[in-house]
């Protein structure tokens, strides 16, 4: 079975528990999570071979981030160990019915943040290995993580390996070049990475902000999506990029902060066909409906996980296959409290297979 190599940023989540608010909270949840941790997490709880890459300083909170990630099988042998540099932090708060959530950085000059590309040991990283995904948020934290971003995607297609990205924009991380906006730093970043990448996954407010392209007059905020629009949007990002064989686009439709639909659409340019997840008994598309969220922090980095996993495993393969099981793998991370997506490969099946009832299994 070949290796999976997620590179990116693991930092130190603390949470407010239950639903209370960050200025109500006296005592926090610390747990250690970022997207492409969360990739390589999801992709071993399937059964599948995931190694990591970071840099972490040299104490003993990054080996508890450490810790965390290899916990569930992820090879963490080429964490780099760096003398200078901290371990970078998020704050959350739990958002529910009309408020939503919220997430407070304090990741400058983390230890990936100032740490150049060429001190990691990219030769022996990437033996064994036929995929690297990767993520938007890497690139937003700094000048060093960006180039450390496009030479891991340069490196890995030069082995001839595969390369996914989340686009993952995150307005709040790129600033680290005050004479651009935000959006115009991560599209001039991340034009210069998507060359190198083969499946680009995102949603409709990631390809606007990251490319400039737009889904019509969707408008994600009014709960409600027209999805027929979403495969002229993975046409015009290959068209952009023909080097893209495949676009996946989640589409989420929010009531509330706890109510949710979910679901999915997955773009073949080979074939240029669109298809879409979960599907009823006509074969149209229906999303889940997911109520009472326990958690959606991390709900795009299990569909990505999921998407990874599948288009790497023959038999889940088929595009209609590995977008089917990415939803499904995503929804029910939505049941389960912090960034990981603990459900099996099993489990991911089952609810594929139309068992979502919640029923005590016995």
């Amino acid at each position: 079975m070949n290796t999976i190599v997620t590179f990116g940023e693991i930092m130190g989540r603390i949470a407010a528990p239950d639903n209370l608010r960050l200025r109500q909270t006296r005592q926090f949840d610390m747990t250690y999570a970022g997207a492409e941790a969360s990739v390589a997490a999801s992709i071993c709880n399937f059964g599948g071979n995931a190694r990591y890459v970071t840099a972490l300083p040299k104490h003993a909170l990054a080996e508890a981030t450490i810790d965390a990630v290899r916990s569930v099988g992820v090879d963490t042998q080429y964490v780099l160990r760096t003398d200078k540099g901290r371990l970078g932090l998020y704050f959350l708060e739990t958002g529910a019915n009309q408020r939503p959530s919220n997430v407070i950085y304090d990741r400058a000059d983390s230890a990936i943040a100032i740490t150049p590309a060429e001190a990691y040991d990219w030769e022996n990283i990437f033996k064994g290995a036929s995929w690297l995904h990767l993520s938007g948020i890497t690139p937003a934290l700094s000048k060093n993580a960006a180039e450390a971003t496009l030479y891991a995607a340069k490196k890995a297609k030069e082995t001839g390996a595969s390369v996914s990205i989340d686009l993952n924009f995150r307005g709040k991380l790129w600033d680290w070049d005050s004479s651009k906006f935000a959006r115009e730093l991560a599209q001039e970043t991340m034009r210069k990475i998507l060359p190198f990448i083969d499946v680009v996954i995102g949603n409709e407010e990631d390809c606007y902000d990251v490319l400039g392209i737009r889904a019509g007059n969707t408008d994600v905020h009014a709960g409600k999506l027209d999805t027929s629009r979403y495969p002229d949007v993975a046409r015009q990002v290959v068209e952009q990029f023909p080097n893209v064989k495949k676009v996946a686009i989640t589409l989420r439709e929010s009531y509330s902060a706890s109510h949710n639909n979910w679901g999915a659409m997955l773009y073949d340019a080979a074939t240029d066909k669109p298809f879409f997840a979960p599907l009823d008994l006509n074969n149209n598309y229906q999303p889940y409906e997911i109520k009472n969220i326990v958690d959606r922090v991390g709900g795009g980095d299990s569909f990505a996980g999921g998407l990874v996993f599948a288009l790497t495993t023959a038999e889940l393969s088929d595009p209609q296959v590995a977008v089917k099981y990415a939803v499904a793998a995503s929804c029910l991370k939505h049941s389960i409290k912090g960034d990981f997506n603990y459900s099996t490969r099993s489990e991911v099946e089952s609810l594929m297979q139309g068992s979502g009832s919640g029923r005590v299994v016995r």
